[in-house]
């Protein structure tokens, strides 16, 4: 019986340090705000890796959010739009406050509080879609002809290969009145949730 006790304490530590890191993960996920309705306030334009430049027009803060490698999903098989569904992959938000503003110039300021790599894509949102209801390919992604501005490039403005986590990206786009809708749109990031709308008024 004393044979089994250090394999019985190591057991009872390694449950004691999963559970420590258990905590330790929700704290930091509440803390980045990942996952609430609202944009961390504690970054305010910024964040470890870069800060965003002073940006012309009404500012949006977007912050994209992940539960980490594990959400990555895989195709599961076609859906009736013809496009393919994706399994695997819940917990992954875009989030932008405000998500009203006036018409013309519009900077987008986007805070990837995830582990993943995210990217925002800005498209016109038809009359009578709501948003998440575009069709996504095989390849997981939707079609993002007729995009208005993009940020996806780390510590940049404009176009790239994607933020990093912990980074932050930003465009500015002249936007008329009307609804708009923000997405991340790699692959399967828009059918697990990566979306939101962005009205623009008079």
């Amino acid at each position: 019986m004393s044979a089994n006790r250090p394999r019985g304490m190591w057991l009872a530590v390694g449950a004691a340090a999963a559970l420590v890191l258990g905590i330790a993960t929700a704290v930091l996920l509440a803390a980045t705000g990942a996952f609430r309705g609202s944009a961390p306030a504690a970054w305010q334009g910024r964040s470890a890796q870069c800060n965003a430049p002073v940006l012309k027009g009404h500012a949006v803060d977007v912050t994209v959010g992940d539960m980490g490698p594990g959400m990555m999903g895989r195709p599961k098989g076609r859906n009736p739009t013809g496009g393919t569904d994706w399994q695997g992959m819940g917990m992954l938000r875009l989030h932008a406050t405000p998500s009203t503003v006036p018409a013309g110039v519009v900077s987008l300021r986007v805070f990837n509080a995830g582990a993943l790599t995210h990217e925002v894509v800005v498209l016109s949102l038809p009359p009578g879609q709501a948003p998440g209801e575009r069709p996504t390919g095989s390849n997981g992604r939707i079609n993002e002809a007729g995009s208005l501005g993009e940020a996806s490039r780390s510590c940049g403005a404009g176009a790239g290969k994607g933020v990093m986590p912990g980074a932050m990206a930003w465009t500015t786009v002249t936007l008329q009145p009307g609804r708009y809708e923000l997405v991340c749109n790699l692959p399967g990031h828009y059918a697990a949730g990566m979306y939101s709308e962005l009205d623009v008024i008079r």
